[in-house]
């Protein structure tokens, strides 16, 4: 009963007005107001603040700025390894596996599309036919800032508006399509061993997504949906570890590879907590080596 009235009441409520007059809260400036609402969240989400580069609530001008603290030195070990991937985020598996017959595994047997998922172009969808994706949710009391699981260069950038349904695992059980459906940021990057797709992923009440070359993407800028293009634009390198963005509040991040490009962790699977910086998995081109090694 619980559940489908938390879905209701997501369907029912406008939730881009709700979202947007969060994300002016969140901007907020009065000491005693943006104090208070750093504090109960920090109690309320146990939020860990021995890790933050500066543990004082007080010291931080808004919410926002507190939801995307940065981490103090040495908080997160990055495993550095242009063979292998790390986890870009904070959080935990939500989903991982194989993209089959075009469609990516959501929860409890849902499924949604991968062409929708980047934004309705089959061109831009078509090297990850048959892929592999991993699909990662930050919780609140998780650090929100977005690295890069390999090295690479960024291609294309484009903002796809949606709705705003929460990302927790009980929307996921319950809403079709979610991940398709939300508001997000779909980044495409050409890796040493081929495309990598990463897909920010909006929810109710995030107040804004935000990349390291085009700052704030979401609420959308009054200009054109695509956000970056190599055709217009000097190319960006990545390095692998390096901050591609954050989410003030909120929410999932996707990755996609082509067809036998990686393999993933066999310990990974559906609730398995990931931190920053740790091996999610490996580029499969390094197994054949291995294999052909030991043949020899």
């Amino acid at each position: 009963m619980k559940t489908t009235l938390f879905i209701l009441f997501q369907q029912v409520v406008p939730q881009h007005l709700l979202s947007r007059l969060v994300g002016m809260l969140a901007e907020c400036t009065q000491p005693w107001l943006k104090n208070w609402l750093i504090k109960r969240f920090i109690a309320h989400f146990n939020v860990d603040m021995s890790e933050a580069k500066n543990p004082e609530p007080e010291a931080y001008e808004n919410f926002n700025a507190f939801f995307t603290r940065e981490l103090k030195e040495g908080a997160r070990k990055l495993t550095m390894d242009e063979h292998l991937l790390i986890s870009p985020a904070d959080g935990a598996i939500s989903e991982i596996g194989n993209i089959e017959f075009g469609r990516i595994l959501q929860a409890k047997g849902r499924g949604y599309s991968l062409t929708a998922l980047v934004g309705g172009d089959e061109k831009r969808a078509e090297p990850f036919i048959g892929g592999r994706f991993a699909t990662i949710y930050l919780s609140p009391k998780d650090y929100h800032r977005v690295h890069m699981p390999a090295g690479a260069v960024l291609k294309e950038s484009i903002y796809v508006p949606g709705d705003l349904y929460s990302v927790n695992q009980t929307t996921a059980d319950s809403v079709d399509s979610l991940f398709a459906r939300n508001e997000r940021l779909v980044s495409i990057f050409e890796t040493e061993h081929g495309p990598m797709a990463m897909i920010l992923v909006g929810a109710m009440i995030v107040a804004g997504i935000e990349t390291v070359w085009s700052g704030q993407v979401a609420p959308p800028p009054k200009s054109a949906r695509k956000i970056f293009s190599t055709d217009a634009d000097t190319a960006l390198i990545l390095e692998q570890g390096a901050e591609m963005g954050r989410f003030k509040l909120g929410s999932t991040v996707i990755l996609l590879f082509p067809d036998q490009a990686v393999e993933w962790l066999d310990s990974l699977r559906a609730g398995t907590p990931v931190r920053l910086g740790e091996v999610i998995g490996e580029f499969t081109e390094i197994l054949e080596s291995s294999d052909n090694s030991e043949e020899a």
